[in-house]
């Protein structure tokens, strides 16, 4: 286990990664070999010359996958990052939430219209939220108003300041805790008439899958979605601290900036989370999930196009579904993903309208480079 007391000594052996930052280990196509990505591996490499340690990428396109890797995975030893590598998702978790929840509404087992209350009664509650005039919907595309936990600044100060985290980032916290803290706080707007991201609404939508199915979230995920797609690199921990092997350290600087300190924060209790980003996963296995999602194989066509029903969100290139970012690229394509952020760790996946062109990235630290641009190169490439 890491502790902050690293933290001078990992500044200092960033000086001894910088030539593995500079020189970045990247998967490439034999001398000569054209194979489409050129402009991909150059965004990979352009965001660990903006700070960030290191980048794995995956795109899958029809029945063939290419990967890169660049940077390092620990700062310590040099350890090039590897395409395989296990990493959390964080809020990409919302789509596997909300696709188990779209699959018991097909089933019978549940509606989009139900109310929070008829499933949790007196669960919110309290600070102008009611849980009588928030649909399930509402939940999923964030148009209820409930205030996100993760911006009291009590839960700010525990866990998201290098003090407070390194102090509670073992912390249990249960669902029942993070709602009352959202609960302290007033609702952002009456439940349908605005959009704020949440991660109160899929803490929710978490609850409500375990009171439909009688069976804890996670195992349902595992049941509907990791086995079936062999997603062999997925899993929901409960209160595991460590990631999987093969797996990078992850860093931060808790701040939007390339200096400072750099903190290594790979261990952490992922129930913290819970559904708005609890679980571990791979760039293979995102591809996998979101081309069979998008592809009609874990929805009906029904739900699919509930999903893909968007409202206007805080970004004007994307919009929301049901845990699905509808994001419109400079060239005009349409992607459909999410992007997940968790100390320590950026990721990207996005998939086309059919499923058949599928990216998913991740960054090892959190204070620099962009995804989007990892994206952009891949699916506007001239």
């Amino acid at each position: 286990m890491r502790t902050r007391t690293k933290a001078a000594a990992l500044t200092a052996t960033t000086t001894v990664a910088l030539a593995a930052l500079l020189t970045p280990a990247v998967a490439a196509a034999p001398a000569g070999a054209h194979d489409g990505h050129d402009a991909t591996r150059r965004a990979v490499r352009a965001a660990v010359a903006d700070g960030v340690p290191g980048v794995t990428v995956t795109v899958r396109r029809g029945h063939g996958t290419w990967a890169a890797t660049a940077g390092v995975g620990d700062l310590e030893t040099g350890k090039p990052r590897s395409a395989r590598d296990h990493y959390r998702i964080a809020s990409i978790t919302k789509t596997f939430v909300a696709t188990v929840m779209l699959q018991l509404e097909a089933e019978g087992e549940l509606s989009l219209d139900d109310t929070v209350e008829e499933w949790l009664p007196g669960v919110v509650r309290g600070n102008g939220h009611d849980g009588r005039r928030i649909t399930l919907r509402r939940l999923l595309n964030h148009t209820s108003g409930i205030f996100d936990y993760l911006r009291d600044s009590g839960f700010q100060q525990k866990y998201m300041t290098a003090d407070g985290f390194m102090k509670h980032r073992f912390d249990r916290a249960d669902p029942g805790d993070l709602l009352a803290i959202a609960m302290r706080n007033e609702p952002y707007f009456k439940p349908g008439e605005s959009f704020t991201y949440s991660n109160t609404n899929y803490v929710l939508a978490a609850l409500v899958i375990e009171k439909a199915t009688g069976n804890d979230y996670g195992d349902e995920i595992d049941r509907r979605i990791i086995a079936p797609l062999h997603l062999t690199s997925t899993s929901v921990p409960t209160t595991r601290v460590t990631l999987p092997r093969p797996s990078s350290r992850a860093y931060s600087k808790f701040a939007r900036t390339g200096t400072g300190p750099t903190y290594d924060v790979t261990e952490m209790n992922p129930r913290l989370a819970y559904g708005s980003g609890q679980m571990v996963s791979s760039s293979a296995d995102l591809t996998r999930f979101y081309s069979a999602l998008l592809g009609g194989r874990l929805i009906p066509r029904e739900q699919l196009k509930k999903m893909r029903t968007t409202v206007e969100s805080s970004r004007e290139t994307s919009r929301y579904g049901l845990g699905l970012v509808d994001r419109k690229l400079s060239c005009g394509v349409h992607v459909w993903g999410h992007d997940g952020g968790i100390s320590g760790s950026n990721s990207d996946v996005v998939t086309t309208e059919n499923g058949r062109h599928s990216l998913a990235v991740n960054f090892n630290g959190d204070w620099s480079g962009s995804t989007d641009a990892v994206i952009e190169a891949e699916f506007c490439r001239k």
